[in-house]
């Protein structure tokens, strides 16, 4: 196997990755959804709430917020040494108070007071609810560890996916038509080395082939190799991107070794 970092970003990484059957990185992506744990607002109190929103409504959108969260502190709730009380090994709290000034007063996620500064809410911009005149909202809110498959607001990864790295066909017979056809396409999109067309960018390919399809190109073709994955996703902040994958990495090789322990006790 062989992975190159094509890009890596706090919050987005891509991945070339080949040598690699393709169920291997669906499984990958499918670890992210489903079993990376992540912090998210799970218990919210509603001491005095005169906006125009609900409780209800309130809570859900404080459930969506994305918290930052270090998996090297907490543990599962249904797991800590509490046993489900909530303590600061399984609990991080917030508490917010804001009353409306004026004509209009928005509440965002900043607002949220970490009950320590190292929780601090990083996407700070994040709209709750707006507040009118004399309109308040105080509250308090826990945050949990939880996964995806119990509920999408533990879902820290967006956009997983993957896609067979393209190459460039060509009828080497009509190099003189190829070229007058690249004269006409962006520049930069596509270089020639030798008899061969290679891209310059991955992310454009689909530029070309409506370049090909326009101009029913029949001497140039795009086809993907299934053993050069493309693999890229995107996190909500709540965790960077290395640590989301590191992290995935783990927990999908965890569930491996489980298995193979289970196949043994079947011979």
């Amino acid at each position: 196997m062989k992975i190159d970092v094509l890009e890596l970003k706090p919050k987005k990484a891509v991945l070339k990755i080949e040598g690699v059957e393709t169920y291997l990185v669906n499984s990958l992506r499918r670890i992210m959804l489903s079993e990376l744990p992540t912090l998210a607002i799970e218990n919210v109190v509603i001491y005095d709430n005169t906006s125009a929103l609900f409780d209800e409504i309130i809570a859900h959108r404080l459930g969506l917020i994305p918290i930052p969260t270090d998996l090297s502190l907490l543990t599962f709730r249904d797991k800590c040494i509490c046993k489900g009380k909530g303590c600061p090994n399984c609990t991080v709290r917030y508490t917010l108070s804001k009353e409306g000034k004026d004509e209009k007063t928005t509440v965002y996620s900043s607002d949220l007071q970490p009950a320590e500064k190292s929780w601090q809410i990083k996407e700070g911009n994040i709209p709750i609810v707006e507040l009118h005149n004399d309109q308040r909202l105080i509250l308090e809110v826990e945050a949990i560890l939880g996964c995806g498959k119990d509920h999408a607001k533990w879902q820290s990864i967006q956009a997983p996916g993957y896609r067979f790295a393209p190459y460039i066909e060509i009828d080497k017979k009509r190099m003189k038509e190829i070229e007058e056809f690249i004269k006409e396409l962006p520049d930069g999109l596509v270089t020639i080395k030798g008899n061969n067309i290679e891209i310059n960018n991955d992310d454009k390919i689909t530029v070309l082939e409506s370049y090909i399809d326009k101009a029913k190109v029949d001497f140039i073709t795009i086809k993907r190799d299934p053993s050069k994955i493309i693999f890229s996703f995107e996190t909500d902040s709540s965790l960077d991107a290395e640590e989301s994958l590191i992290k995935s990495v783990e927990i999908l090789k965890e569930k491996y070794n489980e298995f193979g322990k289970l196949l043994k006790k079947l011979k």
